[in-house]
């Protein structure tokens, strides 16, 4: 179903570019934190030898703490009231924690056992899941109330990814970085070090946004309001809750789609690495290392031309329309690898980049804007304003997906019969797996997102009604 008309979008419901600016940095740093843990955890194997099987449980285990304690913090947030609003404290103080404790995760030395990385990395990072919960789950809810405007909410949310963008341009130097032997004795001592970099920035830009944004909801006096009350109705409330979300039909759309696509990518997202390095580069980290970047450079900076096209192409065809071509592009781009994999031609792996740039670039633009508008279908349908609890739970079905994603990669790592040991000299077997699980596996699911997308019917259309239903009621 198409939209029937497009309307434009009035003044009172625009968002300063200044707005959008904060808001975006608060991307920025969300994203910063997810990128330099997938990208630096490739030092607990190559530098502290610790199996990928086991790494991949250690990945794991936290993110399904993380994804338990979501929901937690979206009832908090969506019943706080204070006068600094429902999100605001939350994010400022979430922001300083998890930028300290994310530098205090990657303080560890060599000559200690595999038991003892475990037990401690394993101990920091579920405290560290936690501040990043009180963060992320705020911030996220806070970007769906920030305007009501169907093609506003997706100019707020393109304007955030651009700028979240910046994370993925650093992110694939990190490994660079730490293998500077200019700079650092051993890669562990560059990730030490450049933990710390990366806290005090989490922590003096994650809480911009408490200090500059507003909340559209948090102190008015005709919104619904909820005591405080005891524990059990507490808890009876926020399960209650859960499961009306849990039956939002167009909700479950929204978590299946992002749950295949980025999970599909994150399953194999270190495996890019292993190829540039073992398939190409024939076990030249320091080579390898410098195409990693290259490669990562490339899609950041085609991302950024993605986002503000996918954006106007939005308030052309609508958001549903414009996912199907973004992530359709995207599928070109993986099936364009088992070409562009070519070590007699390096920079040949450059080719797909910006084609794959479409899918998370498209993605994380988009879904954010339809998620709005479904918290606009809820309260229509249950009278509350639940942004939180449907941010938290989204990203509770992503987290749960990445602890699964991280798992299996671990042990497909294993089955390609991949080994540290062997450098350069892996098997053709090996070299030939690495590079099918890395094409096939999004391939796969970005194919089965798009279907579950063709049958989303919010449409502009649709959302104004709902929208104009909700102010009658508010009496507006």
């Amino acid at each position: 179903m198409g939209d029937e008309k497009n309307y434009v979008t009035a003044p009172e419901d625009r968002v300063n570019i200044f707005q959008k600016l904060v808001y975006g940095i608060g991307g920025l740093v969300n994203n910063l934190l997810g990128a330099a843990l997938g990208c630096m955890v490739i030092v607990l194997n190559l530098g502290l030898g610790m199996n990928p099987a086991v790494i991949g449980t250690l990945m794991s285990i936290p993110r399904l703490t993380d994804a338990l304690t979501d929901p937690v913090m979206g009832y908090i947030s969506d019943n706080t009231r204070s006068r600094f609003g429902r999100r605001r404290p939350y994010i400022f103080f979430g922001a300083i924690f998890s930028g300290i404790i994310f530098a205090l995760m990657w303080q560890l030395h060599a000559g200690q056992s595999q038991s003892f990385y475990f037990w401690y990395f394993l101990s920091v990072s579920i405290i560290f899941y936690l501040a990043y919960t009180v963060y992320a789950t705020p911030w996220v809810a806070l970007g769906y109330e920030l305007t009501p405007d169907y093609h506003e909410r997706t100019r707020v949310m393109g304007v955030s990814n651009w700028i979240g963008q910046f994370a993925w341009v650093i992110a694939p130097w990190f490994y660079k970085i730490m293998e500077n032997d200019k700079w650092f004795s051993s890669n562990v001592e560059g990730a030490r070090k450049l933990a710390i970099m990366i806290g005090i920035f989490v922590a003096v830009a994650g809480v911009l946004p408490a200090i500059f944004c507003r909340e559209r909801f948090g102190s008015k006096k005709s919104d619904v309001h909820v005591k405080i009350a005891g524990l059990g109705k507490n808890i009876a409330k926020f399960f209650k809750g859960f499961l009306v979300t849990l039956k939002s039909r167009p909700f479950l759309k929204l978590c299946s789609a992002t749950f295949l696509i980025f999970n599909g990518f994150m399953a194999v997202s270190a495996f890019s690495s292993y190829v540039i390095i073992y398939y190409i580069f024939g076990g030249n980290r320091d080579a390898g290392a410098t195409y990693m970047g290259l490669f990562g450079t490339v899609s950041s900076l085609a991302t950024f031309c993605v986002i503000p096209l996918i954006t106007w192409i939005s308030t052309k065809i609508g958001k549903r329309k414009a996912f199907i071509v973004s992530i359709s592009i995207s599928i070109v781009g993986y099936a364009m690898k088992w070409f562009c994999y070519n070590p007699a031609s390096p920079k040949m792996l450059l080719i797909p980049a910006p084609f794959i740039a479409f899918g998370l670039g498209g993605l994380f633009t988009l879904m954010g804007a339809m998620m709005a508008d479904v918290c606009d279908v809820d309260e229509m349908e249950t009278g509350e304003r639940r942004e939180g609890m449907f941010g938290a739970i989204y990203w509770w079905m992503v987290k749960l997906g990445m602890a699964v994603a991280f798992a299996i990669s671990g042990h497909l790592l294993n089955a390609t019969g991949f080994k540290v040991a062997l450098g350069g000299a892996q098997t053709v077997r090996t070299l030939y797996l690495l590079r099918v699980f890395d094409i096939s596996v999004p391939i796969i699911t970005s194919a089965i997102a798009v279907f579950i997308i063709s049958t989303f019917q919010i449409t502009q259309e649709k959302a104004r009604q709902v929208r104009q239903e909700l102010e009658r009621r508010r009496g507006k």
